[in-house]
């Protein structure tokens, strides 16, 4: 069967929602296509099962610090499958509810088929059918990115997208790579009973550039959890007792060790590359992603050329975030609508945060992004191990830089680890859009003892280290300095 619309989109996740709810609103012919089930990416294999194994990994931990607090306390066994059971369960849950909003759409409107680009405007589908399409939008998500090397594993290989439909915990689990994933399961599982060891090829840590960040996160990961950087595995096998791993250690010695599983979590790549753009005149970067920009979220043809097609979500690489996948689905679906009149959106800043313990963030711009831009600016530091609310509580684990420009003395971004930082990452979020200078920010109110009061040390600090840079008795954290 041929079909002709105004508007056809590919995926119905996060961003294919909200793309599809902004078309609805100029035009009644649509196709929302969607490739294998209803449920997000968030909601099924993402944030929420995620958080859901973190919850009982930190009421179990926080076993450890009772006698400090002058408490006994019993030993807690791990059911295993009494813990899969509800993070399957309550995912379940979290899914249910998106697929019942997906199925609230449009009957008409929705197809449940696999779809592949055949020229600029034609979409041949997997159940055969054909849809003609004056505008499209690409939101068809992201899948785990897993290196050769480590299919080499077999049916003991796992990613992401496996974990929460497990029955129960496994003895052992190697984990590759030192990013949200990889740090987040990696250091719930250990706190679960789980035999783990994380292995990265860099320093990297999450999403932390800073190099003092850098150093304090690993060193404080590593002094809870076999945590190893600068690895390089160089061959892996199964068999009936498990994977092996050979790798080469930080100086060059030759490991090796065996695990149940082999958890690849080394980041996710965008399913762009599965839609068969070569058949169109888009122009793609090197990881075959639509070339487009990220206020209008329109893809460019390769004569440069501003295209009918958009990209929105996991697909388009940008930011592979849950709120960021809303506001580009919102944006790829107005423009689609409205082609060729658009509008430009000011993104947000960048808010990024990674729900290990310590907890991790980044905001606005790092320091990497103004390194990279040769962008001048002051930095102020906030020591969380002595930090009253957070001492009081034995979670005093922690370091927070925040950035400024020394001209405007504005806020431009932040990186930090430490406790309840995803609340502190909220306020330097809002703070940053608002345009607030540090005086602005410190001028607002700060309740005590709280952990806020370990931000606002940050922005004395950074108050301080402005007025000496602007008095020439310091040099800037940027340009090189």
């Amino acid at each position: 069967m041929e079909r002709q619309v105004d508007i056809a989109i590919i995926g119905c996740g996060s961003a294919g929602m909200r793309a599809y709810k902004q078309a609805r609103k100029h035009t009644d012919s649509i196709a929302v296509i969607e490739a294998d089930q209803y449920g997000t990416t968030c909601a099924r294999v993402g944030c929420m099962p995620s958080k859901l194994m973190i919850a009982p990994a930190e009421a179990r931990h926080r076993l450890a610090v009772f006698e400090q607090f002058g408490l006994s306390a019993p030993s807690i066994e791990v059911d295993g499958p009494a813990v899969m059971k509800r993070v399957r369960e309550e995912r379940d849950r979290f899914v249910g509810f998106v697929r019942e909003e997906a199925m609230g759409f449009d009957e008409k409107h929705r197809i449940m088929a696999r779809a592949t680009f055949v020229d600029d405007h034609t979409l041949s589908l997997s159940n055969g059918d054909t849809v003609t399409a004056q505008r499209i939008v690409i939101c068809a998500g992201s899948r785990p990115a897993v290196p050769d090397l480590y299919k080499a594993a077999g049916d003991r290989l796992v990613t992401s997208n496996d974990i929460f439909y497990w029955q129960d915990l496994p003895e052992s689990v190697a984990v590759m790579g030192t990013g949200v994933i990889a740090l987040e399961l990696g250091q719930a599982l250990h706190r679960l009973g789980v035999r783990v060891r994380v292995l990265g090829r860099s320093q990297s840590i999450g999403f932390l550039t800073d190099p003092a960040l850098l150093a304090y996160a690993a060193k404080t990961f590593q002094a809870e959890l076999p945590l190893s950087q600068n690895t390089t595995v160089t061959d892996l096998a199964q068999d009936d007792n498990g994977v092996t791993l050979n790798w080469l250690d930080a100086d060059g010695q030759r490991q090796q060790e065996t695990f149940a599983l082999l958890l690849c979590a080394v980041g996710r790549q965008s399913n762009a590359d599965t839609l068969g753009l070569a058949n169109t005149s888009l122009a793609l970067d090197k990881n075959r992603v639509p070339v487009h920009d990220p206020t209008t979220m329109q893809c460019r043809f390769g004569n440069g050329e501003g295209a009918h097609v958009f990209i929105a979500g996991d697909a388009s690489d940008d930011r592979q975030l849950l709120h960021e996948a809303a506001d580009e689905g919102n944006i790829a679906g107005a423009n689609a609508a409205t082609y060729p009149r658009l509008n430009s959106f000011e993104r947000k800043p960048l808010l990024a945060v990674m729900f290990t313990d310590p907890q991790i963030a980044v905001v606005g711009q790092s320091y990497r992004e103004l390194h990279g831009k040769h962008t001048t600016f002051v930095t102020g530091a906030g020591d969380f191990e002595d930090q009253g609310r957070s001492r009081v509580m034995l979670v005093n684990k922690g370091l927070m830089h925040v950035y400024a420009d020394p001209g405007s003395q504005r806020l431009l971004g932040a990186e930090m680890i430490g406790p309840s930082h995803e609340h502190l990452a909220h306020l330097l979020a809002w703070a940053i859009q608002m345009k607030l200078t540090v005086q602005e920010a410190l001028d607002m109110p700060y309740y005590h003892p709280v952990v806020e009061e370990g931000l606002r040390d940050a922005l004395y600090d950074l108050r301080y280290n402005l007025n000496r840079y602007n008095a020439g008795q310091q040099q800037p954290a940027g340009v090189g300095g």
